[in-house]
């Protein structure tokens, strides 16, 4: 049967009055639902065929509800301000007027500010002079300090990581622009300036996310396709106001995200926070209590296959716990706060210390669903804007905090979940949402919890537009490059450093920009708040 041939399905309105009831209103929804996955099928055809698929639902406007705005108070007005005020002068001309008569009088200047930048060829003959001593020893002439043995000056290759790794021009762009301007450069010396000898840069990334664990409350994460070589990947985002820190792998499982957590470390530790995680998940007794005969233990990477196989622990599932225990064991070892707070869009991997969930994506659930009737639609209206008065209560109560108001908005969760509705899918969907009561408002024990996962979102935005500029990564050493840079570039601007004097900074070797996990921690010692933290 073609998908043309699908019968059409009655609207209630079309069915006698004393023939409806709760069997018929059920069938109806079983019968809908089947047409929305042969919609589906249509969409994905019509994908593969090059045509375009039906529209996808706008995202939710939680943030973005009328009544916010109305209650907003009014705007001050902008102060005016030159926009030259503070800028830096390079060069100054004086203009006398032309035919200046005799007898005038000097009466000050008027102004006009130029902007501008020079963009010219700059190419230095190093003459290196050669001596032979009389004992016939050759002495040669040293290069200055900052050539550093590289054909390509430094504010050239500061310039080719910049349109890179910030503005996301393409690596033949970069080329043809450059020869254009007369620089004699291969493609392989282009990709040796974007990728090769970054390891500096590696380790001031890895820096950067044990500062932020060490120093951090709470973090986002999420996640994104990332491909390499021709495969699928991910790319893992974890971070807050303060930090963002990339990583691509071939999985996106929770072991995955727990090494990373361990934020260079390579052991797995047997703790008691590890064996109550593999008790919580249900390993079997008889092997938790093999474990718990190895008494607190660090195990190397290389030997934890064979750790476990001593033990008899064989099963995929029981291997799978049993490894995700001890890296959350390491995890802690290392001295992560185990009360650190995760803030996902309920994606599974990420449900370990303290979850907390995003209540754009809670809402989005009520914004997929589709009436058949007015009274449907009327009680999915009615219960989003239940969800969305609730919201704005919350994020009074994240301003002044008690537990009078923690106590009311409590009851008032469990009173809108219990809403009984005459549309089963939208209860469904309520009674869903009840279920992740402890981690939709974990913000009532965490008020400085942030209530949505935008953030990371947004960070995370870097990846997509790459991956629709630039496709996949070829080499291990881009993959990682790709990563660092992006870590840099988002925590540079976070911190409140221009990314180009970042680049500057680290490629001519100055120290006028500390390393951005010694300002991360810098930030945390300091009593002002949540403010960028300059150089």
């Amino acid at each position: 049967m073609s998908l043309k041939d699908v019968p059409k399905i009655p609207k209630l309105s079309e069915i006698p009055s004393d023939q409806v009831n709760p069997v018929v209103l059920n069938l109806l929804e079983i019968c809908h639902h089947f047409q929305e996955l042969f919609h589906g099928l249509r969409d994905e055809i019509a994908r593969l065929k090059g045509e375009k698929a039906r529209p996808k639902i706008k995202p939710s406007k939680l943030e973005d509800d009328p009544k916010d705005k109305e209650k907003s108070e009014p705007k001050k007005p902008r102060e005016i301000r030159k926009k030259t005020a503070d800028l830096e002068i390079h060069d100054t001309i004086p203009l006398p007027p032309v035919g200046l008569p005799a007898g005038s009088r000097f009466k000050g200047y008027e102004y006009f500010t130029q902007q501008g930048i020079k963009i010219s060829l700059y190419n230095v003959l190093y003459k290196m002079e050669r001596w032979i001593t009389p004992t016939g020893e050759y002495l040669v002439g040293k290069l200055p300090a900052g050539v550093d043995g590289e054909h390509y000056n430094q504010p050239l290759r500061v310039y080719i990581l910049h349109q890179y790794y910030h503005c996301l021009v393409t690596q033949p762009l970069i080329l043809e622009q450059i020869r254009e301007w007369g620089i004699k450069m291969s493609a392989g010396q282009l990709s040796a300036i974007l990728i090769k000898d970054k390891e500096k840069y590696h380790a001031e990334k890895e820096d950067i996310l044990r500062a932020g664990l060490e120093t951090s409350s709470y973090v986002h994460v999420d996640d994104t396709g990332a491909r390499h070589q021709g495969h699928n990947g991910y790319c893992t985002h974890i971070g807050n106001e303060l930090f963002a820190y990339f990583a691509s792998t071939q999985s996106k499982s929770r072991i995955n995200f727990l090494e990373l957590l361990r934020a260079g470390a390579d052991d797995y530790v047997l703790n008691e926070e590890a064996l109550a995680y593999m008790r919580a998940q249900k390993l079997p007794q008889f092997l938790l209590d093999r474990l718990i005969g190895m008494g607190n233990k660090s195990i190397e990477c290389k030997e934890w296959s064979a750790f476990l196989a001593d033990l008899w622990i064989k099963d995929s599932r029981h291997i799978q716990i049993a490894t995700e225990g001890a890296l959350l064991g390491s995890v802690l070892d290392h001295g992560i706060n185990p009360n650190l707070a995760i803030v996902s869009d309920d994606a599974g991997q990420f449900d370990i210390l303290r979850h907390g969930l995003c209540w754009i994506h809670a809402e989005r659930v009520f914004v997929k669903l589709i009436g058949f009737d007015d009274a449907q639609r009327a009680a999915i209206e009615k219960v989003r804007t239940e969800i969305w008065d609730y919201y704005r209560e919350l994020k009074a109560y994240k301003s002044s905090p008690d537990e009078e108001k923690k106590a009311l908005l409590d009851a008032k969760f469990d009173e809108i979940c219990a809403t009984k509705t005459c549309f089963v899918s939208l209860n469904l969907a309520l009674q869903r949402m009840h279920r992740n009561k402890a981690e939709l408002l974990l913000v009532l024990e965490r008020p400085e919890l942030p209530l949505n996962n935008n953030l990371s979102e947004r960070d995370i935005r870097e990846y997509v537009k790459r991956r629709i500029i630039s496709g996949s990564t070829r080499s291990t050493d881009g993959r990682r490059c790709r990563d660092t840079f992006a870590s840099l570039k988002k925590t540079s601007r976070k911190l409140g450093i221009s990314f180009w004097d970042f680049l500057s900074a680290r490629v001519s070797g100055r120290g006028d920009i500390a390393p951005l996990g010694e300002l991360i921690r810098r930030h945390a010692c300091a009593p002002t708040g949540c403010q960028p933290v300059g150089p």
